[in-house]
């Protein structure tokens, strides 16, 4: 997909449709398994039944995706919508495995997206609502594709301090090269809706109701030392970080993770702690 100066979220659709979005189809099945657990947080909090609609923001390559449509089945409908094409691609490959013919992805961005009006009961996302440019025009968006009885569930990463999993290898590897600068202040990215505050004033000034923001703490992680050093190499702010240093600087920043996941390892794998808010709200349309 190719950017304008008209799109609103230029910047991400580029990213995503880039070495990032490959770099995650690639590695699917290990970020998989590591969120997995997060996003059954938002699913199983948000009171799914079957015959539900959902919408599915962020999709990504389809896990979620698929799980809401197990949840729904059989007579359920969900759309997962995602920018990125490369991983809607392996997402269309994985539901025409599934075989859930109500189930369909489209690619589009959901904060400009005219999506169905009143046409769902939930709107989900695991992880895929920190990288809007104008977050509370998304989320009215998003609210006005609710019915009037219809409802919000979300995780998103709270502060890095909170998240040992992504605290631990930058202390480390920022050691032997320079950190990336931070992301502008309210600018969309991965720890853009960090503070509670600020995600409950998003949704209150998007117009939803009964809005209930969660701190959740849970251990991700299971895959082996040497797939854990491999997937943060390639994947994350460390990835990026190393495409703009001196190659030589691979090798001492992958000995240097090694050392610091190694306390981590157990019979289980490596595991560290992550740090979520849970959210949830009504959509307090009213006919």
């Amino acid at each position: 997909m190719s950017s304008t100066a008209n799109d609103v979220n230029a910047a991400q659709i580029e990213h995503w449709n880039g070495p990032a979005g490959e770099t995650w189809v690639k590695l699917q099945t290990r970020l998989d398994a590591q969120l997995a657990p997060l996003g059954h947080l938002a699913m199983d909090g948000a009171g799914l039944r079957p015959g539900e609609s959902v919408l599915d923001v962020g999709c990504g390559t389809g896990a979620t995706t698929l799980e809401l449509s197990r949840r729904v089945s059989p007579n359920g409908k969900v759309v997962g919508i995602d920018i990125s094409r490369p991983m809607l691609s392996f997402a269309r490959q994985r539901l025409e495995a599934a075989g859930f013919p109500q189930t369909r992805f489209e690619e589009g961005d959901a904060q400009t997206r005219r999506l169905s009006e009143g046409g769902f009961d939930l709107v989900f996302s695991r992880f895929g609502v920190m990288f809007f440019a104008d977050p509370v025009a998304a989320f009215k968006n998003l609210r006005a594709a609710l019915n009037e009885r219809g409802r919000l569930s979300f995780v998103c990463w709270r502060r890095v301090a909170d998240n040992p999993w992504v605290a631990v290898p930058m202390a480390a590897a920022f050691q032997h090269i320079p950190q990336p600068p931070p992301s502008p202040p309210g600018g969309p990215g991965e720890f853009s809706f960090a503070e509670r505050e600020r995600v409950h004033d998003i949704l209150a000034r998007a117009g939803f109701k009964d809005i209930t923001i969660e701190a959740k703490d849970m251990l991700v992680g299971g895959a082996s030392l040497d797939v854990t050093v491999d997937t943060t190499l390639a994947m994350g702010p460390i990835a990026a970080a190393l495409r703009e240093a001196d190659p030589v600087k691979r090798e001492p920043v992958a000995h240097a993770l090694r050392q610091a996941f190694a306390p981590y390892e157990n019979a289980d794998g490596v595991r560290l702690g992550a740090g979520v808010w849970l959210a949830r709200a009504r959509s307090g349309n009213q006919k």
